[in-house]
C-alpha cells in the first residue's frame, strides 16, 4: 500500500461547543477519564514540544504526573536536553493523541518548576527501580555501552540496599499553566471538530471554534 493511499475516515463522535466545559481543564479530565475507561494505552502519555536557544524544535514522549486546576505536572532531570531548552524558553506544548477514540489535545503554555517538597514526595512514590534509575541515568549524555549503565545500576542497588534513597538534586517536577488547550475530535471526510480556549487579558477562558 502507497503511504498516500493510508486513510481513516472519522466516525465515532462529534464536539459541540455548547456541549464543553468552561474550563478547558475540566474538558480534559472528562476526556482524560473517557480514555482511561476505553482503556487506551498509556492515557497520560503525552509528547512534550520545547525551543531551544537556536529556535531549533524539539519533542519527546513524556508521561503526565498531576492534572490540577494550575496545570500539568510532569517530571524529568533537570540536565537533560529538555531541562535545558526550558532554561532557556519556558514555553512549551504538550499534544495527547487517543487514535483508537479519534481525539487529540495541544496544550500550550509557561512552564516553571514545582516545588522542592513536591517534587521529593512524588519521588518516594516512585517504585524503586524508577528511584534508581534516577541515579543511573546521565538523561541525553552520551555514553559508550548499556554496560556502563548497568554497571552503575547494580553499584547504586548495593549502596542502598538498606536506606532510603534520597532524590537527586538534578532531578524534579515541572508544571505547564496554560494559555491555550485545543480539543480536536475526528470527523468524516476531514471535517474535524476543533474548540479552541483561549486565556485573555482578565485570565478567562474565552472559547471558539475552529475551521478544520
Amino acid at each position: 500500500m502507497k503511504i498516500q493511499d493510508i486513510r481513516t475516515d472519522y466516525k465515532l463522535a462529534s464536539l459541540e461547543i455548547e456541549n464543553v466545559q468552561p474550563n478547558p481543564i475540566e474538558q480534559f479530565k472528562i476526556w482524560f477519564e473517557e480514555a482511561i475507561k476505553d482503556q487506551v494505552l498509556e492515557p497520560n502519555a503525552m509528547v512534550l514540544s520545547t525551543v531551544d536557544a537556536n529556535l531549533q524544535p524539539h519533542a519527546r514522549v513524556v508521561l503526565v504526573k498531576d492534572i490540577s486546576e494550575s496545570g500539568f505536572t510532569f517530571f524529568t532531570n533537570y540536565q537533560s536536553n529538555k531541562g535545558q531548552e526550558l532554561s532557556q524558553n519556558s514555553a512549551a506544548c504538550l499534544t495527547f493523541f487517543y487514535p483508537q477514540m479519534e481525539r487529540q489535545i495541544r496544550i500550550e503554555g509557561s512552564v516553571s518548576k514545582i516545588s522542592r517538597e513536591e517534587s521529593d514526595l512524588y519521588f518516594q512514590s516512585r517504585p524503586l527501580g524508577s528511584k534508581i534509575g534516577a541515579w543511573v541515568s546521565e538523561q541525553s549524555k552520551k555514553i559508550n555501552s548499556r554496560a556502563e549503565l548497568e554497571q552503575k545500576q547494580a553499584e547504586l542497588e548495593k549502596q542502598y540496599s538498606e536506606k532510603p534513597i534520597p532524590i537527586p538534586e538534578y532531578w524534579g517536577g515541572y508544571l505547564l499553566k496554560p494559555n491555550m488547550v485545543e480539543f480536536w475530535q475526528g470527523r468524516s471526510s476531514r471535517l474535524h471538530d476543533r474548540i479552541l480556549y483561549e486565556l485573555d487579558s482578565s485570565k478567562n477562558w474565552q472559547i471558539s471554534r475552529l475551521s478544520p
